[in-house]
């Protein structure tokens, strides 16, 4: 056997590989539509999407600067980054009429968004020139180019509606900017860095700055000039061109809020803790008020809810004409201080030049804030070291008091009281739909429970936190609410799916009788028939400490144990962390569900006849105050070793034709599994850590840093095993992997210490590939090798008996 898969590597040919049939024809086949809605409701906007992009595409130069990937022909994302659009219709809801929108041919396009009034829908085209504005005339269903600037995207969406839609604010390129900064020809001194004695524990970032020349870009591509455009095409500018960061139009809109970064830049973080202005001016850029000018911010703790000082999450109260809302840490931004209250929320109302109020005081980190109305909004507080959720009413009429409304484990599914349905106001800016007696919100949720997910709409009671469900999906479907299609909530707006039909949009009235079929809004086909013969079931098993677990059996069409016997199996799997071993064990049968694969997903494994085990619960608690990470290792085998059993137990694998693989997390996983047990013939690790002294100020939901806790972090490092992994190891990383942690050095390390200490391993580079793999020719090369992995390694072992 060894012997067979040494001559196999041996004779590699150079180059993109495709998987077998038809694992290249379900990629290749059109994706499923998105759509958008209108405020009103009225249209739905259906964009058809393009399908992966090349590898020449993601060769395109790129410049990664301050932890950003743009694109320097278009000062936007680069492909790696964006999901672009191809195709646009709209429908009218009420009678079902659809118009085919024309864009110039081969037009892409991205972000595409609804004015306030529900006529113009404008989006972002992109062009061999650059970034271009158009808006879509819902009254005539014609598209044109609204001016002849180009949009700087660089820090994200470059727009935003006026409130009263007669036009829209956008970043745009600097017309004068000048030709591109030169490269140096040869280095003007070295690159110094100083820390006088702070501490400064971050977390390792990719795409840093690495020295003057890398600033000198990061200016020239980022720096923006503030655009009024009017849907007649007129453009006034906006104050000076900065690096702005973000911009929110008051809901009046009288006032920009505009965050701009500004130097000293850092070469240790990325932009978004850079010193930051935050401004309010008017439509003209005149500055009306300073909220704060925040400095640098390189010395947050490692702990997961340290935040800066001073003020942070600014925003606007949506429901009022210009009243700014920020929190602010009454902690220093350290999370271990002890302290009653952790945050404060300040309200200001224009002309900005009053003391502000506070709002509330929270006992937990302040999360976000659902707005309503005078009486009441809704905040939401976490605490990342227990998983605790609390939901407080706050009255920003007569701000200073919180009233408690509901208190959970986040983490807890089977408890979900749902969020806020929200709905966009007059002004674009979005606030809760309260009952007509104004004592509930509606929320809607997922409904897990154990026997399935079934999405429900409900008023959430805001004196007793009671739940009334409103509607509710109902078996064989999952169907959850998209929006309401009128003010009374009798009319609603969904997408449903069930395991075999595709999800599609449907209009759906509360008061027909039961027996009546909601609407079909649209009528989108299965994109991969070819998967249709597949099954899945939930199958439920215990550890051997007896928590709860868990997974979804795959098996492939026509398959039949009986007939059949055990089959090789692939087990695809991520651990999480917990602070309850009574939500870990939370078993939600997910049956009702549409599955198609897509990407480099294992599951298009199942065409060339294994089975998979997928998203095997793999728990790591840490009840009572525990850290969870000081038994990782033992809890991951017992994980392990229950589910092994348990699809041994049904029939459908044989114990020594069992694979483990996953990806980020789930491939440092398995490699402790192989480091740590002998319950998996092979393993697949994709774009994983594995040396966690690489990633010393914490990771994944670990908050110490390696010298608070060294033995954990060489413990849970398989870098340290390498010398135990017997069974053979595929490793595949993007080369341009622009994850925290995942740099790929640790996969380069980790072969040449597998490789040092005589394992089976193979090594798989991915071309200009981030942390997920996006172009066609390396999703369908990682499928290639994965199946041939298996075929290798399981499907070349012998059966053997249960």
């Amino acid at each position: 056997m060894l012997s067979l898969a040494r001559i196999a590597l041996a004779t590699d040919t150079f180059g993109y590989q495709l998987p077998p049939s038809p694992i290249p024809q379900m990629l290749d086949a059109p994706q499923t539509p998105a759509v958008g809605l209108d405020r009103q409701h009225h249209r739905l906007a259906i964009y058809g999407r393009e399908s992966m992009p090349s590898i020449a595409a993601l060769a395109e130069p790129v410049l990664r600067l301050a932890g950003h990937r743009i694109n320097p022909r278009n000062d936007g994302p680069t492909d790696a980054r964006s999901s672009w659009m191809n195709q646009l219709i709209l429908e009218d809801i009420a009678s079902g009429a659809r118009h085919d929108v024309t864009l110039p041919s081969d037009a892409r396009f991205t972000n595409p968004s609804w004015s306030p009034d529900g006529r113009w829908l404008a989006l972002t085209l992109d062009t061999a020139q650059g970034l271009e504005l158009w808006v879509v005339d819902s009254e005539n269903n014609r598209a044109q180019r609204l001016s002849t600037v180009m949009l700087n995207a660089t820090l994200g969406r470059a727009y935003q509606w006026l409130p009263d839609s007669s036009g829209l604010v956008a970043r745009t390129v600097v017309t004068d900017r000048g030709p591109v900064p030169a490269a140096p020809t040869a280095p003007e001194g070295p690159i110094v860095q100083q820390s006088n004695g702070v501490s400064a524990a971050t977390r390792t970032y990719e795409d840093l700055l690495k020295g003057p020349y890398d600033e000198a870009l990061f200016d020239y591509y980022f720096t923006s000039q503030l655009a009024r455009i009017s849907i007649d095409g007129g453009v006034q500018k906006i104050g000076a061109p900065a690096v702005i960061a973000d911009v929110d139009i008051s809901p009046d809109g009288r006032y920009l809020l505009i965050a701009s970064h500004h130097h000293p830049y850092s070469y240790l973080v990325t932009s978004s803790r850079f010193p930051t202005r935050f401004d309010v001016t008017d439509l003209r850029g005149q500055l009306i008020h300073t909220i704060v000018d925040r400095p640098l911010a390189e010395n947050l703790p490692a702990t997961f809810d340290a935040v800066v000082a001073g003020p942070r999450a600014i925003e606007w109260r949506s429901d009022a004409p210009a009243t700014l809302m920020w929190a602010q840490a009454q902690d220093g931004g350290d999370p271990q201080r002890k302290t009653a209250i952790h945050d404060r929320l300040y309200l200001q109302a224009a002309p900005f030049n009053g003391p502000a109020r506070v709002l509330a005081d929270l006992a937990e980190r302040y999360r976000d804030i659902a707005w309503g109305n005078g009486e009441t909004a809704l905040v939401t507080t976490r605490w990342w070291k227990t998983r605790h959720e609390t939901r407080l009413i706050v009255t920003p009429a007569h701000p200073g008091k919180a009233r408690v409304l509901t208190a959970r484990n986040y983490q807890d599914a089977y408890h979900d009281p749902g969020d806020p349905l929200l709905e966009s106001n007059v002004a674009g800016h979005s606030i809760m739909h309260f009952s007509v007696d104004g004592r509930s919100v509606l929320v809607r949720g997922d409904g897990a429970t154990r026997g399935g997910t079934f999405p429900f709409l409900a008023a959430l009671n805001l004196h007793t936190g009671t739940s009334q469900r409103l509607w509710q999906s109902a078996a064989p479907y999952y169907e959850s609410v998209v929006a309401l299609a009128d003010d009374s909530g009798r009319a609603l707006i969904t997408r449903r799916e069930s395991a075999d039909d595709v999800p599609n949009y449907y209009l759906r009235q509360l008061d027909a009788p039961p027996a009546q079929v909601p609407r079909a809004l649209t009528m989108f086909a299965d994109p991969a028939p070819q998967f249709a013969g597949v099954t899945k079931q939930l199958i439920t098993y215990r550890r051997a400490d007896g928590v709860q677990l868990s997974g979804t059996l795959y098996l492939p069409a026509g398959y039949d144990a009986k007939r059949d016997g055990p089959l090789p199996m692939l087990m695809w799997a991520y651990p999480t962390e917990y602070t309850d071993a009574a939500v870990a064990g939370q078993v939600v049968d997910k049956g009702n569900r549409f599955t198609r694969p897509s990407g480099a997903s294992p599951l298009f494994l199942l065409t060339q006849g294994y089975a998979i085990l997928e998203r095997p619960a793999m728990p790591i608690i840490g009840a009572h105050g525990a850290e969870p990470n000081d038994t990782y290792v033992e809890q991951l085998v017992a994980d392990a070793q229950a589910a092994v059993d348990a699809v041994v137990a049904l029939g459908v694998a044989d114990r020594h034709r069992i694979a483990i693989g996953g990806h980020s997390y789930g491939a440092f996983m398995t490699a402790n599994l192989l480091a740590h047990s002998n319950l998996f013939q092979a393993g697949i690790a994709r774009s994983g850590a594995y040396n966690r002294t690489l990633t010393p100020f914490g990771f994944q939901a670990e908050q110490r840093t390696y010298w608070q806790a060294t033995g954990t972090y060489t413990l849970m490092s398989p870098f340290t095993y390498a010398n135990r992994i017997h069974a053979p190891i595929l490793l595949i990383h993007g080369m341009a992997d622009d994850n925290s942690g995942t740099f790929p050095i640790q996969s380069e390390r980790f072969y040449a210490a597998l490789k040092g200490n005589g394992a089976t391993v193979r090594y798989v580079q991915l071309p200009d590939e981030a942390h997920g793999y996006r172009a066609r020719e390396s999703v369908l090369h990682t499928l290639w090798e994965m199946n041939r992995w298996l075929d290798l390694y399981l499907k070349g072992a012998a059966p053997t008996s249960p």
